[in-house]
């Protein structure tokens, strides 16, 4: 099974990414999550703090992060990502903390970092993670929709792009699980 990070392209075979650094978009938030990984090689550590990051954005646009959300965010690094358990349980905690504390500022520059250096094919894999996060708690609300469109723009994803992954996650969207059934008038 190809883990997200191969999806994403930044490991191959186990490797660390060979893409560049992050330069002036590289924000005191993805420092911080590296410092934390010092097993992992620098780009690897970055991007996989920026990974976290982003899952952690999309788990609290409705101002709470559930633990089903937390779960499914140290499964993904842990599965997709091949952290061990602790780095991944650091990475989500490191994550949830700052972007409680610096969120409104960090995260277009972490985003857009993400989407300079990812291909068309990486973004979108990308997306369909967003959306297993905040499907998480069997419920995606309207403000974890918005925040994954705000993402894909901010990626620069076409919205035929952004449409097809969240199609997937059709049957956890509040918005259309709510709706009354309209009968004849």
């Amino acid at each position: 099974m190809m883990s997200i990070l191969e999806r994403l392209g930044w490991i191959t075979g186990g490797e660390a990414p060979r893409v560049g650094t992050m330069s002036a978009a590289e924000t005191e938030t993805v420092r911080q999550i590296v410092a934390r990984l010092d097993q992992l090689e620098p780009e690897r550590a970055r991007f996989v703090a920026a990974f976290g990051y982003v899952l952690s954005r999309v788990a609290s646009a409705d101002m709470r992060i559930t633990g089903e959300e937390t779960r499914v965010m140290e499964r993904l690094l842990v599965d997709e990502a091949g952290l061990p358990e602790e780095q991944a349980v650091i990475v989500v905690q490191m994550a949830k903390h700052q972007n409680l504390l610096f969120g409104g500022t960090e995260n277009l520059l972490v985003t857009r970092e993400l989407g300079r250096v990812a291909t068309h094919e990486q973004k979108v894999a990308l997306l369909e993670c967003l959306f297993a996060v905040s499907a998480a708690d069997q419920s995606i609300t309207a403000a974890e929709d918005t925040v994954i469109r705000q993402i894909s723009d901010e990626l620069r994803l076409e919205r035929r792009d952004f449409i097809e992954a969240r199609r997937k996650y059709n049957a956890y969207r509040a918005v259309l699980r709510d709706r009354e059934p309209r009968g004849p008038a």
